[in-house]
């Protein structure tokens, strides 16, 4: 088994050790698992060495007299009494040691910046022409500090993205739908609805022009798999689990994406893996409960267009850039500005080494929100789903590295329009990329989202 983590505990324990410090993580469970691997060396040589002894007495049985032989083959009897003790040992150790593995986070790539909470989180660059009230300025350029952002003052403070979609336009309802179905769930309506459809064909587009194979995946994961692809300990109040039944809904088509290859083996020359999934995204937000109650900016369920890739382990760093370049093209295809944040040791999930967010200028909020998350996992999920690759010509075998990002979550890139695009009649003027898309639809809008008498 090659993996980063236990090559760590073998050859570089120090920097597993400093890796869970970054995260803010007692180190205490890696420094076991480095004493059960030491234990599990020791027995395993012990074991070879007992079947070296028993190959050799075993060898030398057919050559002895009947007593001699009688007298040897009990003694290859209790050699092998005792090797099979031995290896019961020796599996329940690492069977230990590989549990204790499986809770630890990803190793922290040594170009994240460090540092206990999202305040540490380092943005690195800023794209578009920025929309800043003018009272909001100072705020602003606080948050975009040392990157030089283009930016025009405006006179008009542009109304928050769920007054403009209920009140406005008219064209959302999340009271009646709270009163349906609960809170974080909406209604959306003609002209928005259509520009949901329209997001979504545009992102596709994007991926799929650029070799990443279209998929649909399963919209529920059992919870072994489910287990395999996050840290459920984690997450638990984040994912909807079907009462009476071994199946969880999907927060994102990355988890069923990465279950493709669950406990298979890919041929090295068949990597890169690329694909782009849609599907709903089911989220409990559970620890959100003050955040984001208005409109539709964090809710329970939306839509969602995702890539990943299964690459060997050499290449990953390589994809992680091009997965943020392909959002980053979308991005500005809407032509919503927006900034790249590296995110710090102490806010990356355990999943990923290294993560991108990109974060839209909202300016009714005069702040960065995510539209993105682009993550490279190494091989993190891959080592508990037993993905591994074959390297014939090389000769060697490994866990496949895993990466994902978000190409367009719809309801939040929709946020992102109704605020950057506000006019001040309360029209929204829709993204250029997007108008072609809406010509194939029947009804739908040509250059502008209008106010709406009714709703």
């Amino acid at each position: 088994m090659s993996w980063s983590l236990l090559e760590l505990i073998r050859n570089n324990p120090d920097a597993l050790i400093d890796s869970l410090r970054k995260r803010n993580v007692n180190p205490q469970l890696a420094e076991k698992a480095v004493e059960l691997d030491k234990k599990w060396r020791a027995i395993l040589q012990e074991v070879e060495r007992l079947r070296h002894e028993h190959n050799v007495v075993s060898s030398q049985i057919p050559r002895l007299s009947p007593d001699e032989r009688k007298k040897k083959i009990e003694e290859a009897r209790g050699l092998l009494a005792t090797i099979e003790a031995k290896e019961k040992e020796l599996k329940s150790i690492e069977e230990e040691r590989d549990n204790i593995l499986r809770t630890l986070p990803n190793v922290v790539h040594e170009s994240v910046p460090v540092g206990p909470d999202d305040s540490y989180n380092l943005p690195i660059k800023v794209w578009g022409k920025f929309r800043v009230y003018e009272k909001d300025v100072n705020e602003f350029l606080s948050q975009v500090k040392g990157l030089n952002p283009e930016y025009e003052v405006i006179k008009f403070k542009p109304v928050g993205h769920a007054d403009e979609l209920e009140s406005v336009l008219k064209l959302g309802n999340t009271v009646k739908a709270g009163e349906v179905a609960g809170s974080r769930f909406y209604y959306l309506f003609e002209d928005v609805a259509w520009l949901e459809q329209a997001l979504i064909a545009y992102a596709l587009d994007v991926i799929t022009s650029k070799g990443y194979s279209l998929v649909i995946p399963p919209y529920m994961l059992r919870g072994e798999v489910i287990q395999s692809v996050i840290d459920l300990d984690t997450f638990k109040d984040a994912i909807y689990k079907i009462e009476g039944e071994d199946l969880y809904l999907i927060a994102t088509a990355e988890h069923p994406i990465a279950a493709l290859y669950f406990k298979e083996e890919i041929e090295a020359e068949k990597l890169p893996l690329k694909y782009v999934g849609l599907s709903p995204a089911f989220r409990k937000e559970a620890g959100a409960a003050n955040k984001d109650l208005k409109g539709i900016f964090r809710v329970h369920q939306f839509n969602k267009v995702e890539q990943f890739v299964f690459s060997l382990p050499e290449e990953s760093w390589k994809f992680h850039e091009e997965l943020l370049g392909n959002a980053e093209q979308i991005f500005q295809g809407l032509e919503l500005p927006y900034r790249v944040v590296n995110i710090a040791s102490g806010d990356l999930g355990a999943c990923a080494a290294k993560k991108y967010d990109l974060e839209v200028w909202m300016p009714a909020q005069a702040k960065f929100r995510e539209m993105v998350s682009c993550s490279n996992c190494t091989d993190w999920q891959a080592f508990r789903m037993k993905i591994r690759f074959v390297d014939r010509k090389k000769n060697r075998k490994g866990f496949v590295h895993t990466l994902n990002s978000t190409a367009v979550a719809t309801t939040r890139a929709i946020t992102a329009i109704l605020e950057n695009n506000q006019m001040e009649d309360g029209s929204v003027l829709i993204p250029r990329v997007l108008r072609p898309y809406l010509e194939r639809f029947q009804k739908a809008p040509k250059d502008y989202i209008t106010p709406r008498k009714k709703g």
